[in-house]
């Protein structure tokens, strides 16, 4: 059976709160002006019962064996298979489905919070949830969704394959084929830089179908991992999220029904700058909860470590600095929680996602760096976390729109609204 046992567990709680009615109403997805929070960061109940738990389940099942997944190179099947019997990568699915039936904000907690103590779980939990569910949710057939659905919320793991040597930035420039061969397509290309690769149980691959029209060519098609053809190479060495495998997916001569394609042909561009845009919010999310993570363990350091007789919290200079930092991730957080609200009541979120992301990566990685200065040597040995959230940090300014196409991004929407 699919497993919505948090879900079930905060019905139960609130039952016994006398506050089932709201519980069930927001769980739901019903968004009426009478429950809307008055401020951004202020949680409704099961909003703060979820990211109560998230965080519990976190600190006593996640951090301690953090560094254990990094070795590893890959996150234990023993942790996969509990993230999925929590419910945590089918936040968004619908009861229907047997998801959890939560919104988008939810995912974003869930994301922030795991990002707080490990960012390749948190990535993981990202992509699952907003470009895996999301493209089924919105552009999959009824067929599709009765397929793939209840497999992702409690078994399957989903990668998303779109980048290429050739097409990083320029996603449209892809160079992977679809050519129609008789109730068919045959695929050839080549992947890389593709999250949980290793680990999927379904690719939803974006490939040409028609090249002549360009980038209005481009399809997605729902590969499944057992498909002759379709191979996943060595996970690459990277520099931080070591849990987290990217591999290569080579595709050669992947032959896959028509039915397979999703949307339909030529919709690939659409699904492309939908489901990124999602993305760039569950990173903003990823990257604030690691630098939030940097200060829940800096800030008590600096309250017992004394120099010069003093606690290193009197010093001005370090306040100043924590001071700072504090307001970076309360800014981000709200431009994080801000675009995710809007998700939720169904408004345009390309500039409010592009501003999440962009400010919310390059912040983290300057705060995380501090941290490591804040902790002198000890900041630098492996003994504490925040060397592994500085270079986990980093990957915030490049993937799903480096730093700088998100700046074109926004520039190129303010023009437009100025234009208008």
């Amino acid at each position: 059976m699919a497993k919505y046992l948090f879900y079930k567990r905060l019905s139960k709680l609130l039952t016994q709160s006398g506050r089932l009615g709201f519980c069930s109403r927001s769980l739901a997805g019903h968004r009426g002006i009478h429950s809307a929070p008055s401020s951004l960061t202020q949680l409704s109940d099961d909003e703060l019962l979820l990211k109560d738990a998230v965080c519990r389940y976190a600190k006593e099942k996640i951090a301690p064996r953090s560094r254990e997944f990094e070795a590893l190179g890959r996150v234990p099947e023993d942790v996969l298979k509990d993230l999925f019997h929590q419910g945590w990568f089918g936040v968004r699915i619908p009861m229907e489905y047997g998801g959890s039936g939560g919104n988008f904000f939810s995912t974003v907690l869930l994301i922030e919070e795991f990002g707080k103590v490990d960012a390749a779980i948190s990535g993981m939990i990202d992509l699952q949830n907003t470009l895996i569910n999301g493209i089924a949710l919105d552009f999959c057939n009824e067929e599709q969704r009765k397929k793939y659905l209840p497999l992702l919320n409690t078994s399957m793991i989903g990668s998303f394959c779109l980048s290429e040597q050739g097409s990083g930035s320029d996603a449209f420039a892809m160079q992977t084929r679809a050519v129609r061969d008789g109730d068919d397509y045959i695929i050839n290309g080549s992947k890389l830089w593709i999250t949980s690769a290793s680990l999927a149980g379904v690719y939803f691959v974006m490939a040409n179908a028609a090249p002549e029209k360009g980038y209005k060519g481009i399809t997605c098609f729902i590969v499944d991992a057992d498909t002759p053809g379709l191979t996943v190479s060595r996970p690459e060495n990277k520099l931080g999220l070591g849990a987290s495998t990217t591999c290569p997916v080579i595709l050669e001569d992947v032959r896959v029904p028509a039915c397979n394609i999703v949307g339909g042909i030529g919709l690939g561009y659409k699904i492309i700058a939908s489901m990124l845009n999602e993305g760039r919010i569950g990173i903003g999310a990823q990257v604030i909860g690691i630098a939030q993570g940097v200060l829940d363990y800096v800030i008590p350091y600096t309250l017992e470590r004394k120099q010069f007789g003093r606690q290193l919290f009197d010093f001005q200079a370090m306040q100043h600095q924590i001071a700072q930092a504090y307001t970076q991730i309360e800014a981000g957080r709200l431009l994080v929680y801000n675009a995710a609200r809007l998700r939720d009541q169904n408004q345009s979120i390309a500039k409010a996602a592009a501003m999440a992301k962009y400010y919310c990566s390059e912040a983290a990685v300057q705060i995380c760096l501090n941290g490591v200065k804040w902790l002198g040597a000890l900041g630098y040995m492996k003994d504490t976390p925040i060397e592994k959230h500085l270079r986990d940090s980093l990957a915030g300014v490049i993937y799903e729109g480096t730093s700088n196409i998100m700046l074109n991004t926004i520039a190129k929407l303010i023009q437009n609204e100025y234009a208008s």
